[in-house]
């Protein structure tokens, strides 16, 4: 078992590097082996289930030097994680067979995609701080390359923008890391389990993730990367990106270290802003994937909340509001795409009556949104309800209120973009689906957010696990 967490890591950190050459032979090829490569990470994550589920995890330690010692350890809560970002891989992969056929660099855009998700495997395997922070610069690295993807100057400044911002947040990371490692002689987290962390290491890591997970003030470079192919999109808000800054968050402050009272009253203020503000932000913008970008912003602080809450409750909403975000999300950036590719714009007022000529891609938009909006049976409402009602359990009613708006606010902007989108007056003489492959990929994400809900007995089993794991209760 240790070895298939091993070969979920170095399958596509390897693998990617021989994309390129392959490309150079055979472009169909390549993309099949990117798509294989996806599989099988989440193939050896899903072969971990079973002894996951009986409440074991799988550890795998391999010393080195200076404490940088490899210690990779698969609990429910990586399992969770690892799954759910390559399973969302596996059809932005897929998607992309269709919406890049035609576009320059496809050989480093395979790469730097499925590197993207090695380096996702290898943070939520990991359990030493020093190779948590490796494995996130190389999402940097990876994120920079494909927000760039094309070449214009426009494009390439909002790609440094988005690296400088998240590196920078990065090193003032690494400098709470290394004031851990001064506080309690190790790197090793489980070394750490039940300590209190000392106010300017909590600083320091909280700047990493919130600018990794776009959160205010570091939001601003999350909506300007719309510059980028629409399923690079999805990846960042999806599948990997923002996700990573989530997961740092719940695996140091929730499952391992303890944080001073300060922060109890400081961190509810900054993500109950970060979620009106963006929220109100997308409210008002007219470009479709700018919208979708703040709502990314405003979702992730729902689930911050819900792990920021002492409450067994709300920490298994904010999980479970994971897996509903990256699909519905990744669901609403490919039909973006989609549309973008049909209309030749992304300014939404110059969109309309597109559901008459694309029904599948309409009808996958509004099964998305739906989620995210929080309505039942999605999965989105369980992960709402179970975050507010949490919330409303540990004494904060009035935050619980604060996100309430921010729902109400979450189905305004999702229900303006349908209807001025897809309904009304058609703008163009020549509207067409995307290509069928394309259309798989955003009907299964939809399909699956809905069935996420109707069926949650099977994800809250996993997610209740992690939730004992990481709390003990």
């Amino acid at each position: 078992m240790g070895n298939m967490m091993l070969l979920a890591i170095l399958l596509p950190i390897i693998g990617a590097f021989s994309l390129p050459f392959i490309g150079r032979i055979s472009p169909k090829f390549r993309n099949l082996l990117a798509f294989l490569l996806v599989a099988g990470a989440f193939i050896a994550s899903a072969s971990l289930t079973g002894l996951i589920l009986s409440n074991r995890t799988v550890n795998l330690f391999i010393p080195l030097v200076l404490g940088l010692d490899l210690n990779l350890t698969a609990d429910a809560l990586a399992v969770f994680m690892a799954l759910s970002a390559s399973f969302v891989s596996l059809f932005i992969v897929l998607y992309s067979f269709g919406y890049i056929k035609h576009e320059e660099n496809q050989n480093e855009y395979y790469l730097m995609v499925v590197l993207f998700l090695g380096a996702m495997m290898g943070l939520v395997y990991s359990k030493n701080l020093i190779f948590i922070y490796l494995f996130w610069e190389i999402s940097s690295i990876c994120s920079w390359r494909l927000i760039g993807f094309y070449r214009e100057r426009e494009v390439g400044l909002r790609a440094d923008k988005a690296f400088l911002v998240t590196v920078f947040g990065a090193l003032a990371m690494l400098l709470g890391f290394i004031i851990l490692h001064g506080d309690f002689g190790t790197f090793n987290l489980q070394q750490m389990e039940g300590k209190t962390a000392s106010d300017l290491a909590v600083l320091l890591i909280l700047f990493g993730i919130f600018s990794k997970s776009a959160t205010l003030p570091f939001h601003t470079w999350l909506p300007d990367a719309g510059v980028a192919p629409s399923p690079v999109t999805a990846l960042l808000h999806a599948a990997v990106l923002v996700k990573i800054g989530v997961f740092v968050f719940a695996r140091i402050f929730v499952g391992t270290l303890e944080i001073g009272a300060v922060w109890h009253q400081v961190l509810p203020l900054v993500i109950a802003a970060s979620a009106i503000i963006t929220g109100g932000a997308a409210l008002v913008e007219n470009d479709i994937k700018r919208v979708i970008a703040y709502s990314t912003v405003s979702q992730l602080a729902f689930i911050f909340l819900g792990l920021f809450m002492n409450n067994p409750l709300a920490i298994t909403g904010g999980l479970f509001f994971i897996l509903a975000h990256a699909l519905a999300k990744g669901g609403l950036f490919l039909c973006a795409g989609i549309v973008e590719h049909t209309v030749h714009t992304k300014d939404i007022r110059k969109m309309g009556g597109l559901a008459k000529s694309m029904p599948v891609t309409a009808a996958a938009f509004a099964l998305c949104s739906l989620s995210v909006m929080g309505i039942p049976p999605f999965s989105g409402f369980f992960a709402k309800y179970m975050i507010i009602s949490g919330t409303v359990q540990s004494g904060h009613p009035w935050l619980a209120g604060v996100f309430m708006v921010g729902s109400l606010l979450t189905i305004l902007y999702l229900f303006r973009v349908f209807t001025i989108v897809f309904m009304g007056e058609t703008k163009h003489e020549t509207p067409r689906e995307g290509t069928p492959i394309m259309l798989v990929a955003v009907s299964t994400l939809a399909i699956v957010a809905l069935l996420s809900g109707l069926l949650i007995h099977y994800p809250s089993q996993f997610i209740q696990l992690a939730v004992r794991q990481m709390i003990g209760s």
